[in-house]
This record gives structure tokens, C-alpha cells and sequence, in this order.
């Protein structure tokens, strides 16, 4: 049996409160309550903090990049040398002392010379004279070696009316034959045109091997499409006299290599 008296009754009161307050304090701090006290973050709000604190510093970074432009511009106006160095953040301040134990190695780059050596001088001459007479860097000087190692099909039996460059500006050859005589390709290549023009009537353009394209105009009929595969040979379209620049059923032939028009009849036998 415990007696009661005034002493006992303020301890056994003054333990259960503190007990009380500790067992409330715990609750609150390990448990999902804390969320419903009023004034304590929940995780949403916690979440927000977060963010907000890495924008706020994200912006510093950012005012601190505006501000040395600034500083730079305003000493550029001014006519003086802006400065190299930037304002260090946090991390470059730490990454700074790491490289000062670095900068001792490091300062005697600025005095290093490089010279041309003797042997470099020789080698780049003997390079420079190899180049010289290689024939790959000089296009022009290999077109008659190309083409007498290229047969050209004849494209027409005929007789060659204008030549080329007659009248001037003229391109081709014009070859008179009976209307619906076959025309055939010079070479094996692509059809890269078929097609109608005003000015030429029917057009058929292929393309052929080492930049050479062949034309031919005031066809009758075309017997290939755009994309299609010839042989040397074959019969890609019928002499007419369609288009506006034609006098007579004949067939105008041009040969082309790297945009030049060259005269056919140096090349082929018509």
C-alpha cells in the first residue's frame, strides 16, 4: 500500500508528464503524424525546398556568369584587355587547389620553341616534288589518256549537218537520218532524263562511267525511262523532229565529261 502524500504526488505526476511528453515526441518524429501538425512540411513540401534551392542555385550561377560578361563588355568598350579569369564557384575553388601542385610542371611550356628541323625541310620537299607530276591532282591533263581507253558506240548513222560549235554556242553535232531510225547509247550508263522540253522535243540524257554524259534531242519516241540501266548500244529512243529548234528529222547529239562539252566528232565515227 503506498501512502500518498504531497511529495510522492508531484513525482508520480511529474514522471508521467515527462514520460507522456517523450512518448508524443517520439510518436511525431517517427510516424506519418508529423504531416498533420500544423506549420510541418509535408513530403510534397519538402520535395518543393529541394528544387527551389538548387534553382536558387542554378540562378547565382547564372548572375555570376551575366555579371563577367558585363565586366568584360564594359572593358572591352572602354578599349582595355578584358581578363581571362572567371569567378570560381564552389567547385572549381576546390578543383583550383588540386591544380596549383600542377602549375610548377607546367611553367616551363611558354618558353619551349619549336624550329623546322633539317631532316622536316628535306621530307617536305620530297614531297612537295612526288605531288608535283602526280596526275590524280591535275584532271585536265588525263582526259586524252581517258578517252583513248573509252570506245564510244556510234549513236547514229548518218551525216553530220552542224557541227560542233556551229553556230556558236552550239554544243553537239546534228546527224540527218530517216524519220524512226534507231538511236542508241554511246555507252553503258543511267537514264538521269527523259522527258519533253519546248525547245528540243524529246530528250534522253545518260550518265556514264569516269563523268561522262551523253544528250540526245528531237527524238521521235524515247524507249527508256528515267533510272533505267542501258548497254552500249541499245536502243533508247527513234529520230524524229519534235521541239521548236528543228528544221528537219535529225538527231542532236552532245558528249559531256566534267560539265565541258567535248565535239564528238573527234571521238566517234558517225
Amino acid at each position: 500500500m503506498i501512502r500518498l502524500s504531497r511529495l510522492n504526488v508531484f513525482t508520480i505526476v511529474g514522471f508521467s508528464a515527462i514520460l507522456l511528453i517523450v512518448l508524443v515526441t517520439l510518436i511525431i518524429a517517427f510516424t506519418g503524424l508529423r504531416e498533420y501538425i500544423p506549420g510541418y512540411p509535408d513530403a510534397n513540401q519538402r520535395l518543393l525546398i529541394v528544387r527551389n534551392a538548387q534553382r536558387v542555385d542554378s540562378l547565382f550561377l547564372e548572375i555570376e556568369k551575366r555579371n563577367n560578361f558585363i565586366d568584360n563588355m564594359q572593358q572591352i568598350i572602354s578599349g582595355e584587355v578584358p581578363g581571362t579569369e572567371e569567378r570560381a564557384t564552389p567547385v572549381q575553388e576546390q578543383a583550383a587547389s588540386s591544380e596549383e601542385d600542377q602549375t610548377e610542371d607546367t611553367a616551363g611550356w611558354q618558353d619551349i620553341e619549336f624550329t623546322r628541323s633539317e631532316e622536316d625541310s628535306i621530307f617536305r620537299a620530297l614531297v612537295e616534288r612526288e605531288e608535283k607530276f602526280n596526275v590524280s591532282e591535275q584532271p585536265g591533263h588525263n582526259l586524252g589518256v581517258l578517252i583513248e581507253n573509252t570506245f564510244f558506240f556510234p549513236p547514229l548513222k548518218g551525216m553530220v549537218l552542224n557541227k560542233f560549235g556551229d553556230p556558236r554556242g552550239h554544243f553537239g553535232v546534228d546527224i540527218v537520218a530517216g524519220p524512226g531510225a534507231r538511236v542508241s547509247a554511246v555507252m553503258d550508263g543511267v537514264v538521269i532524263f527523259s522527258g519533253w522540253t519546248v525547245e528540243t522535243g524529246y530528250v534522253i540524257q545518260l550518265q556514264h562511267a569516269n563523268n561522262f554524259i551523253s544528250m540526245y534531242k528531237h527524238n521521235e519516241r524515247l524507249l527508256k525511262t528515267t533510272g533505267e540501266h542501258v548497254k552500249a548500244g541499245e536502243a533508247i529512243a527513234n529520230v524524229g523532229n519534235s521541239g521548236e529548234l528543228t528544221t528537219g528529222p535529225h538527231l542532236h547529239f552532245e558528249l559531256w565529261h566534267n560539265g565541258i562539252p567535248l565535239d564528238p566528232q573527234e571521238y566517234i565515227s558517225f
